[in-house]
């Protein structure tokens, strides 16, 4: 089975995710960076990765997945600041699927990633009190995805092939 892991990592949180899963993948898959496909009709199964900016999928998977996916057998997996118990993580997650609704949606993982000092501070300087309380709440992101994510991306990984291969 062809396998294609793609994704796009704004400040390396999805790209370690990204290595998690290709690394449980065996030898007739690929890695690459979103800016990197063409097209998905070469592989069985592709995992899309990215992290969720502005309270939905980054627009760059978000184009992706519009662009590339319709027909074809997609697992997501995203990246996030917020904890993964938060009540807004599941609106996000719903508006990541609502983007690959044209592909085969084989499954979906979510974790936390540490959210950039850099991003923070532009955060913290919105009006959007939302926003500042994400800012304020990055200490709490610091080392994420930390090995228990990764090792349930690899779960995650294993799974999807499984249940692909059937």
């Amino acid at each position: 089975m062809q396998a294609l892991v793609a994704y796009f990592s704004q400040t390396g949180n999805t790209k370690k995710v990204a290595e998690a899963i290709f690394g449980e993948l065996g030898e007739d898959a690929e890695i690459k960076a979103l800016a990197d496909v063409e097209d998905l009709d070469a592989y069985d199964l592709s995992f899309i990765g990215f992290p969720i900016i502005g309270f939905g999928p980054a627009k760059e998977g978000k184009s992706f997945l519009a662009d590339h996916a319709a027909g074809k057998r997609v697992a997501l997996f995203t990246t996030h600041a917020s904890p993964e118990d938060s009540e807004p993580l599941r609106e996000w997650l719903a508006r990541c699927e609502e983007a690959a609704s044209g592909a085969e949606l084989v499954g979906i993982f979510d974790c936390q990633g540490e959210l950039a000092e850099q991003i923070a501070g532009l955060l913290s300087e919105s009006a959007d009190p939302e926003l500042r309380a994400f800012a304020e709440a990055r200490s709490e992101t610091i080392g994420q995805p930390d090995a228990t994510s990764l090792d349930k991306a690899r779960a995650f990984a294993r799974e999807i092939m499984d249940a692909v291969k059937g």
